[in-house]
């Protein structure tokens, strides 16, 4: 069962599906920014949903936005482009120029002012602002979004290539499903995987203090989300079919190539943690990588890793642009949809993520005081300043590893073995190998200050990796550290 049948049909089996496919950072903004930039967030420096933390600010705007992959496609390859949807979730903010700000690179602009909305919500449109309400056939807006898509493939120019980007919010919350699906998926819960309502013992305290079992209203909550998650995608499986369907009747379907992911995974249960993201673990990093077109054979999988920083350099090497002339840390999937043989290709990549708090006090949650944020039902808090951390995930022919460390008074490390343990219950970080551990260690320091091709150089497990054990030691003991360190 799935809420995404037309989008299987007529995406993932008229082309390849990839199984491992990944965000740099679990959280909506960093993760957008990561898909526009081709980069990590300690290049974009987009760290949370904040401006204070670049997101939609006037630097980023300054600094980042004139080289989106969709402004080099629009100045540098001719392209007309055109976004509808969710931008990134401080967009439109006053301080940083309102809706009237349109960033370089779209010809045709409907953007969502801030975050995720289903009703009663503002549009840019082109630099305008758009008022929408309440009334489903005119205002609900993943099927706004369809129609403008449709409008734009109805009225543009035939003698330019497009590209389209168009970012629902569904499933985002407040979870507001399309009246007609409103009953859907009634006997749906959480999947109950062998993570799902166990204590995170061996885990950063942040996972530790989540109270387990979980309460009644707890699993309720978390199960009823879920449904309504689903509920959502029922109109983005429309909007895809909407949009597939049109393609084919233009005779422009056959040399279309059409993605479909996400800017992050979400977990409901696992490890005691109601609903959110923003943690390190698969359920959260994790997310769907779906394409078709030109080239592309039916019915693959893939099971490379590949990463959200991937997807601006493959649309740029698809429009002929050369890659050499970005700052991009990520790498054309090109190769890997047309299926060539004898590929060398990436073993591992950087996760990397800074925590969000607030300074105040909550008083239905005192137990906790400052510097959490996202406490949900029965106090269980999601987030803080030290769930600050950064991974070496690895995907290799022999090793299936995940290498964190946390920037916290303890500098906590987790690692998994996923071959062992996909459901990442077991923190093997005090019995692995040791020498594996400071290979790691030394991969992370490598990654979390690459940049461009420095990203994209051999990881521990390939042939190639060069390891060098005096490095390690010169600058051991004042840690090579990208994050600011903010102790409670």
């Amino acid at each position: 069962q799935t809420p995404l049948k037309k989008t299987n049909a007529l995406i993932a089996q008229m082309g390849i599906t990839f199984l491992n496919a990944y965000v740099p950072s679990a959280l909506c903004c960093p993760s957008r920014a990561s898909i526009l930039t081709g980069k990590y967030p300690h290049n974009h420096h987009v760290v949370n949903n904040t401006l204070e933390g670049n997101c939609s600010s006037k630097l980023w705007q300054k600094i980042q936005e004139p080289y989106t992959f969709p402004a080099l496609l629009k100045t540098m390859c001719g392209y007309q482009t055109f976004f509808a949807g969710k931008y990134l979730n401080e967009y439109g903010a006053e301080d940083a120029g309102g809706v009237g700000h349109v960033p370089p690179g779209w010809s045709f602009w409907y953007a969502l002012e801030k975050n995720s909305k289903y009703y009663n919500y503002t549009l840019s449109v082109n630099g305008k602002a758009r008022r929408h309400g309440e009334n489903y056939s005119v205002d609900y807006l993943t099927d706004v979004l369809a129609n403008m898509s449709l409008d734009f493939l109805e009225y543009k120019s035939n003698f330019e290539p497009f590209f389209m980007m168009i970012s629902t919010p569904a499933p985002h919350s407040p979870w507001t499903a399309a009246p007609q699906y409103m009953k859907s998926f009634q006997n749906v819960s959480a999947p109950r995987n062998s993570n799902f309502n166990i204590h995170g013992k061996n885990k950063h305290w942040l996972i530790r203090q989540a109270k387990t079992p979980m309460t009644n209203s707890s699993i309720q909550f978390l199960d009823d989300a879920y449904r309504k998650r689903w509920q959502t995608l029922l109109s983005v499986d429309d909007l895809v079919e909407k949009l597939v369907k049109k393609l084919e009747v233009n005779g422009e379907l056959d040399n279309t190539y059409i993605f479909y992911t996400s800017d992050n995974g979400f977990h409901t249960g696992q490890f005691s943690l109601p609903i959110d993201k923003r943690q390190l673990y698969e359920f959260d990093i994790k997310v769907p990588l779906l394409v078709r077109g030109p080239g592309i054979k039916p019915n693959q999988t893939n099971k490379m890793l590949v990463a959200n920083i991937d997807l601006g350099p493959t649309i740029l090497d698809i429009a002929g642009y050369d890659l050499n002339k970005t700052q991009m840390d990520g790498m054309s999937l090109l190769p890997l949809l047309r299926g060539d043989k004898n590929l060398t290709w990436r073993s591992d990549f950087l996760v990397e993520y800074q925590g969000e708090g607030y300074n105040g006090s909550d008083p239905t949650c005192p137990g906790l005081g400052p510097g959490v944020t996202h406490c949900f039902p029965d106090c269980v808090c999601e987030d803080s300043y030290n769930n600050t951390y950064a991974c070496v995930r690895t995907l290799s022919t022999s090793w299936d590893l995940q290498y964190c460390e946390f920037d916290d008074r303890e500098v906590f490390v987790e690692v998994y073995n996923l071959t062992a343990d996909p459901h990442q219950i077991n923190n093997i970080a005090k019995t692995i190998d040791q020498e594996i551990l400071e290979k790691m260690n030394y991969r992370l320091m490598m990654l979390q200050s690459c940049s461009g091709a420095t990203c994209r150089t051999p990881g521990v497990f390939d042939p190639g990796y060069r390891f060098d054990p005096r490095l390690m030691f010169s600058n051991h003991g004042v840690r090579a550290r990208r994050f600011s360190a903010r102790s409670l």
